[in-house]
């Protein structure tokens, strides 16, 4: 009789559905990072169906974006506790009845709540993807395949959202972008149950840190929060500078309890690595200016130029485009021959090149001219670096840690979204009203709007050079073969192999 895939992963022989599992994976990331985006779609549409007030329209966006950020820690550890599969599967279908409230809420507060339902559980099913991938994948050059695909989605999820929310809300309905969820969801839960196994020397059988749980959440919420608030109401609003005092102290003390406690839920030494921390910064530091990117071209194509939301998602194609090709074409078939750096460093500066040209936008500028290429290079640049970036995030963990190194991705690029559309949005609206008083005109001017699009376009271009900075000196990883963690079995091996020298 053959041996079943549990058995096999106890012997240390690869799952044989591993590569099943992986399109199960795929599917249910590709879902949580569509939501990131499908909705601010529908926005408009839903606001006044239910007739939310302007000022109420933002809880749209931010009562996903606290839960999901403020539960990221903790959702990477329960998965850890639990077993990614168990995480994985409670995550989808946690994940779809949310998305089946939203579509049928009757009043704001029915989408507000379903929206930090959607949150809670995307914050357990994400690190729980990004995990299995860790422990199911410990080869090599198939490691770097699986990433591939995943970084490709994870780059170009977000722009797939804005294509796929205008579509909907344009020939259906707003509410098709809350239920196109769920088959998402029933196939990848249906096809985890099925398929996905994992190595029972996985698991992590510790008592769960409380503090740190409590710590940690608060933190990030306040620090989500703050990053929001300072969006709308302004960075030196006294609400606003309370929670970045809060987040300070909050996760000042998350450290400290950390570094003392038995079993912290975040090991200090995940972060600590030069290499892993590397990745973290330069990571986070990428999607500050990519999500600040998606939000002025949405604006510049759809009240600039006068794009329809399907034109508008179709225009970014391209950069979808890129960054597939860039991930699993480029950074998959080279990350196991180079050192990571010598493809996140070129990626990112590519990349950076394509925000470069975008600082020339001007009323009238050609589609084929300017944005097309700059969209090409923006894509290949980041696929390129997010592939050997999201590897590196979780190489040489203890495979007990999968989990949490994997919420701290997320954590990476969700606090980066915060900032980046915080920050950025703050430069813009600042750039925009400077040249409305100049030239005497209002700030929805399409003069004044491109004006603060560029000038924030600028700061964009400076940070994805600042991210390749810290990609070129701080991570030292000489690639290759998988690196474990020192004195440690790898997934599958009876003997240690020793962690790569840094």
């Amino acid at each position: 009789m053959p041996p079943q895939p549990a058995d096999s992963l106890a012997a240390g022989i690869p799952d044989p559905k591993r590569w099943t599992a992986l399109i199960f994976i795929a599917i249910a990331q590709l879902m949580v990072v569509l939501d990131g985006t499908i909705v601010n779609i529908a926005l408009p549409s839903a606001q006044q169906d239910l007739e939310i007030s302007q000022a109420n329209t933002q809880w749209v966006i931010t009562a996903y974006a606290l839960a999901f950020g403020g539960l990221l820690l903790f959702g990477g550890r329960i998965a850890d506790l639990w077993g990614r599969q168990r995480a994985f599967v409670v995550g989808l279908i946690g994940f779809a009845l949310a998305s089946a409230l939203g579509g049928a809420a009757t009043n704001q507060a029915m989408l507000f709540g379903s929206r930090a339902l959607q949150g809670v559980f995307g914050a357990l099913l994400a690190p729980a993807a990004l995990s299995l991938l860790t422990v199911l994948f410990t080869d090599a050059k198939e490691r770097a395949k699986a990433f591939g695909v995943y970084g490709a989605i994870a780059g170009a999820g977000a722009a797939v959202g804005l294509l796929l929310g205008g579509t909907l809300t344009e020939y259906l309905d707003w509410r098709w972008t809350f239920y196109v969820n769920i088959p998402f969801a029933v196939v990848a839960a249906v096809g985890a149950v099925l398929v996905i196994r994992e190595p029972e020397s996985a698991r992590n059988h510790s008592r769960l840190d409380v503090p740190g749980v409590i710590l940690a959440s608060t933190g990030l919420v306040a620090l989500v929060y703050g990053f929001t608030r300072a969006e709308h109401e302004g960075w030196g609003e006294s609400v606003t500078v309370t929670m970045f005092v809060a987040a300070a102290v909050l996760l000042a003390l998350f450290v400290l309890v950390e570094s003392r406690v038995k079993a912290p839920l975040l090991p200090l030494r995940v972060i600590t690595d030069r290499n892993r921390g590397g990745a973290y910064l330069a990571l986070g530091l990428a999607i500050i200016g990519m999500f600040g990117l998606f939000l002025f071209l949405t604006y510049y194509l759809q009240v600039v130029r006068g794009y329809s939301p399907v034109r508008t998602g179709f225009a970014f194609l391209p950069m979808v485009f890129g960054m597939v090709v860039g991930s699993t074409q480029i950074g998959a078939r080279l990350v196991t021959r180079v050192a990571p750096r010598n493809l996140m460093v070129p990626g990112l500066l590519t990349a950076s090149l394509g925000m470069l040209l975008l600082t020339q936008l001007s009323l009238d500028s050609s589609y084929a001219g300017l944005l097309l290429p700059a969209m090409v290079l923006l894509g290949l640049g980041m696929g390129t670096s997010f592939m050997p970036a999201m590897s590196l995030s979780t190489t040489g963990v203890r495979p007990t840690d999968a989990g949490v190194a994997s919420a701290m991705v997320n954590v990476s690029q969700q606090v980066g979204g915060a900032i980046g559309i915080a920050a950025l949005n703050t430069i813009a609206t600042s750039a925009t009203t400077s040249y409305a008083e100049e030239h005497g005109v209002l700030p929805i001017d399409p003069a004044a709007m491109v004006e603060g699009f560029t000038s924030a376009i600028w700061w964009a271009f400076g940070i994805l050079v600042a991210a390749a900075a810290v990609a070129g000196l701080l991570i030292n990883s000489r690639g290759g073969a998988q690196a474990r963690p020192e004195g440690e079995k790898g997934l599958g091996e009876a003997e240690p192999v020793p962690v790569l020298a840094h």
